[in-house]
């Protein structure tokens, strides 16, 4: 039997964003650079700020926190290179070197085209890598060449997606785990996909489905339909249910923004509490983009209660 109400499958409504603007067009004015919010709780636009020079701490220090307060930051008219690019991420982390086929100047850099001989393939609601044991802790995309018209990129802010449960819904969630695949990323590569007999490279990752972020304490709706394959400690059919449901949650428009490409520009998000959808409306229109991606943690889940964690210890 259904654990879900009908009612609640595709038919609840958001209750959009927690935070309040004085008006939606607001213009946040740090010491820096200038900050514009696309929506109420994701999504900012900075300004007043080049990123091909290195960034000076207290200049690094309003952007880190313009970062974890919207959670993807845009900017026009950049034009880096790609050295310029991984040095960016790098004032963020440590760039990841991807075992993809798709390179750029550099190693760590990743070459994103397509509409070249095919339609893109990113149109899937997903978080970046989240099938490894330490998914990324957020990515910066930059816009080399893109179409006169569509190839939009949209991201979802999945601790708005969280708020927005229902409450027995967050508490049946709250301690469980869920399967992430890397590799279903990979199959269309046959270079890497032949390396499934050793799984060395690519291991099975299992994480809570509320993770807990580990800069802000936001609880996170942690799963997506790229790399999330079932629910631990589920049936099958009850836990397909559920993440279906849960998956649902990113398509809200209330939880998201929607970033139009220009040449030049760059986009750069965190990938722990969001997920991300690359339209593919342009073919046979050609875009290419190239990302940096920077080394996350292992996520964390709720804490359980203390006389919970004791009775299982007796």
């Amino acid at each position: 039997m259904s654990s879900i109400p009908a009612a609640r499958i595709g038919g609840r409504r958001p209750v959009g964003g927690t935070r309040v603007l004085s008006r939606p067009e607001s213009i946040v004015e740090s010491e820096h650079f200038s900050i514009r919010p696309c929506g109420p709780t994701i999504g900012a636009e900075i300004t007043g700020l080049s990123l091909a020079e290195p960034l000076a701490a207290p200049v690094l220090g309003d952007l880190r926190r313009a970062f974890l307060d919207w959670k993807v930051l845009f900017f026009r008219d950049q034009h880096l290179t790609a050295g310029q690019h991984v040095d960016l991420a790098r004032a963020f982390g440590e760039p990841i070197i991807l075992p993809v086929p798709d390179k750029g100047e550099f190693p760590e850099v990743t070459r994103v085209a397509a509409g070249v001989g095919e339609p893109g393939a990113e149109n899937v609601w997903h978080s970046d890598g989240s099938g490894d044991e330490k998914p990324s802790l957020g990515s910066i995309l930059r816009a080399l060449h893109v179409p006169p018209a569509g190839g939009d990129t949209l991201w979802a802010d999945m601790a708005a997606a969280y708020d927005g449960l229902p409450e027995d819904v967050k508490e049946r969630i709250a301690h469980l785990r869920a399967v992430h695949d890397p590799l279903t990323i990979y199959d269309g590569y046959d270079d890497v996909a032949q390396d499934r007999e050793g799984l060395d490279m690519f291991p099975v990752s299992e994480h809570p489905i509320v993770r807990v972020h580990p800069e802000t304490g936001q609880k996170i709706l942690y799963v997506n339909r790229f790399y999330t394959t079932r629910i631990l400690g589920l049936d099958d059919a009850e836990g397909a249910e559920l993440l279906a449901f849960l998956c649902d949650q990113a398509h809200y428009p209330e939880y998201q923004v929607r970033f139009h490409w220009t040449d030049g520009a760059v986009a750069m998000w965190d990938n722990r509490s969001t997920q991300h959808y690359a339209a593919s409306d342009y073919y046979p229109q050609t875009r290419v983009l190239e990302r940096v991606s920077i080394a996350g943690d292992k996520p964390q889940g709720l804490r359980r209660p203390l006389a919970a964690a004791t009775r299982r210890g007796r």
